[in-house]
């Protein structure tokens, strides 16, 4: 399944993402679809040079740059409290929980979901999703990590890729302070991250990395998943070192995204950045959700479909309405950004300042599942503080965190929120790295 080397995957989904955005590709991902079934090379080879023809449709009514302008005017800092080493706190058991929550049922649909955990008795999600054996008529699998991650089955946070990029994200701000670059970045994944152990436009870009490609043409070149969710789920860490300062946050995530996105993949992460800084600091979720905008562009679909979940909660919409919504007007693959970012907002804006009724939402919604448990969870204990998370959820755990980044494996979340707070005290006065 999106196997970064073989055409039979690459082309097809070059295909879907070209239609996905505007450029006239119908025709063309049937065919692709066709010759991917029949194994079919030379056909395959002949579409994906007509898909590198294909011009935008005229109509398209979005703009969406991958250069510096796709960071958006940004907002003003604000002044953080005292209470932030327990938000930061609260943001990495909050992550660490929200994606071991959402891991076993990674995938399905928003209905499949509900099919799932209504058998299991557990409608609307309480904890760790269940194991069931058999499963109910109408799932055909799980998640291959349900066996790890679901209730009962783990005692240590499971290991998972959401999980390691926000401890690789701690070992890049560790080594190379405020003057990170995308080619440090490049450099310490090929040293820290397996290749394995990556996804999608992560594992595209590593392989462009490993061929000699350099950014940000590691991002573009045979890269189908350069607008998916994996940009997103990259940078929380910018954001914990950045309380109040969602512009900063948003400038390191794009320093790390155009390594391997373009477009909504490169606002998906500005965004998350910027939400869990502002988060920091912010009394409400719709407050950092409004302030994470600022550093998206006016003209592009993440844009629009975030202010719309932000008009839907203020004229009263309930998250059935809103769930409702995404699933019929954000029709994209099941790990694109926007989606995705739209569920998290969902969860947050319909939570009721809930841990459990807002991870319930968002893993209840189906898609990137663990994903969006991840960041939602961050962003919520980032809210909230420590406390809020509930001491049930955070005891199977033991407070460590399993990890396939080198050196990292078994860390605690106790060492976790030291060493970003010393990062954080760095990076203010302007110490470099240690």
């Amino acid at each position: 399944m999106h196997n970064v080397l073989d055409p039979r995957d690459l082309v097809p989904d070059e295909a879907e993402q070209l239609l996905s955005a505007g450029y006239p590709a119908g025709n063309l991902l049937d065919r692709a679809r066709a010759a991917a079934a029949a194994d079919d090379p030379h056909e395959l080879a002949a579409i994906e040079y007509a898909l590198r023809d294909l011009r935008r449709r005229e109509d398209w009514p979005f703009d969406e740059p991958s250069d510096l302008s796709s960071l958006g005017p940004g907002a003003a800092v604000t002044p953080a409290g005292d209470d932030v080493p327990d938000r930061i706190r609260g943001a990495w058991l909050g992550r660490a929980i929200g994606n071991t929550m959402g891991k076993p049922v990674e995938g399905l649909s928003h209905t499949e979901v509900e099919r799932y955990l209504r058998a299991a008795g557990d409608w609307p999600l309480s904890g760790f999703v269940p194991l069931l054996d058999p499963l109910p008529e109408g799932i055909g699998s799980l998640h291959p990590s349900a066996a790890e991650a679901s209730a009962g089955r783990f005692d240590a946070i499971p290991r998972d890729d959401d999980l390691d990029w926000t401890i690789l994200g701690l070992h890049l701000l560790e080594t190379y302070g405020a003057e990170l670059s995308t080619e440090d970045i490049a450099r310490e994944w090929l040293d820290r991250m397996p290749f394995t152990q990556t996804y999608t436009a992560e594992r595209v870009a590593y392989r462009n990395l490993v061929s000699g490609l350099k950014p940000p043409n590691t991002a573009t070149n045979r890269n189908p998943y350069r607008e998916w969710i994996g940009g997103l789920i990259r940078v929380d860490t910018y954001g914990y070192v950045n309380p109040g300062d969602p512009t900063s946050a948003a400038r390191m995530a794009r320093t790390d995204a155009v390594l391997s996105h373009t477009a909504n993949g490169i606002y998906g992460a500005q965004w998350a950045a910027a939400l869990v800084a502002q988060a920091l600091v912010a009394d409400t979720a719709a407050d950092a959700l409004r302030t994470a905008l600022s550093v998206v562009p006016s003209r592009s679909r993440m844009a629009e479909s975030q202010q719309k979940l932000l008009d839907l909660s203020e004229a009263g919409a309930t998250a059935a309405e809103a769930l409702d919504w995404i699933d019929h007007k954000l029709d994209y693959n099941w790990v694109h950004t926007l989606n995705n970012a739209a569920i998290i907002s969902a969860g947050l804006l319909w939570g009721a300042d809930d841990y459990v009724r807002t991870l319930g939402l968002v893993v209840g919604a189906g898609r990137d599942t663990d994903s969006n448990g991840a960041t939602a969870g961050s962003v919520f204990g980032a809210l909230h503080g420590s406390a809020a998370i509930p001491a049930e959820l955070v005891a199977p755990g033991k407070g460590i965190v399993r990890s396939a980044v080198r050196g990292f494996d078994r860390i605690t979340i106790d060492e976790l929120v030291t060493r970003t707070e010393a990062v954080l005290q760095d990076l203010q006065s302007g110490n470099p790295p240690s």
